[in-house]
């Protein structure tokens, strides 16, 4: 049972919930600039859910590589989208507007070890 996969559908699904409650529910709440956050959000977290289902069937990457790029990016996703959820709907800014970068530094270093296990594998 690879766990990761199973992690990466549940996220998969909450991603299109969220989306969903964002264009359906939060439209009539939020200000524009609010709702273009959520939806960066959302968008961002899709995207690495398409790149974890990625890195978690493709025979080339070993284990250990895996499983480090898949912690960049679960950790990521929780801090970068994660962060700007509870800032959108309603978390004072100011207590945990660090947590946004941090997730963006973690999709970078998951992506730039991404890159080089493809070429160590050349």
């Amino acid at each position: 049972m690879n766990k990761n996969l199973i992690l990466t559908a549940i996220i998969g699904a909450l991603t299109i919930i969220l989306g969903a409650f964002g264009a359906h529910t939060l439209e009539d709440i939020l200000t524009a600039d609010q709702l273009k956050s959520f939806e960066t959000a959302v968008r961002y977290q899709m995207f690495h859910v398409l790149a974890l289902l990625f890195v978690n069937t493709y025979s080339a990457f070993n284990s250990k590589t895996k499983n480090t790029i898949s912690v960049l990016f679960f950790i990521g996703i929780l801090f970068f989208s994660g962060s700007i959820y509870a800032i959108t709907l309603g978390v004072n800014a100011k207590t945990i507007w660090f947590i946004t970068p941090i997730g963006g530094l973690l999709f970078v270093i998951g992506w730039l070890k991404m890159a080089l296990s493809f070429y160590k594998k050349e």
